[in-house]
């Protein structure tokens, strides 16, 4: 693997307050992070994956400091979607302390987004 090309794809966020994720990173940005994490299973090709994007950055905002916010490509990074059984996308998952503890399918509203992330807080 080209790890300068998967540092780069990391950069490249939406939005400064979202981690862009590689197969090689997941781990170190998901598994091993200090606060529960939503990631966004999406492929740039999926219309609700691009719909949920501007919540997602208004969840960044909202819950920096609390939540960490990730993307996963799944055309990109497919063995970190393979891993955990994605099937349909927009799937989003909430890790805490290394483990899945939520999960949630398809577009959602902000405020149902939200309610997820509360309780894991």
């Amino acid at each position: 693997m080209n790890d300068d090309k998967d540092n780069k794809t990391r950069e490249i966020a939406m939005s400064d307050l979202i981690v862009n994720t590689t197969d090689a990173n997941f781990d170190q940005d998901v598994l091993q992070s200090d606060l529960p994490v939503l990631v966004d299973f999406w492929a740039a090709w999926c219309g609700p994956c691009k719909a949920i994007a501007p919540i997602l950055e208004d969840l960044a905002g909202e819950y920096q400091g609390k939540v960490k916010i990730v993307k996963v490509d799944v055309d990109n990074n497919p063995q970190a979607a393979s891993r955990f059984g994605i099937r349909n996308i927009p799937t989003l998952f909430v890790f805490k302390d290394g483990e899945k503890v939520d999960s949630v399918m398809g577009l959602q509203p902000k405020a149902e987004l939200a309610k997820v992330l509360d309780k894991h807080l």
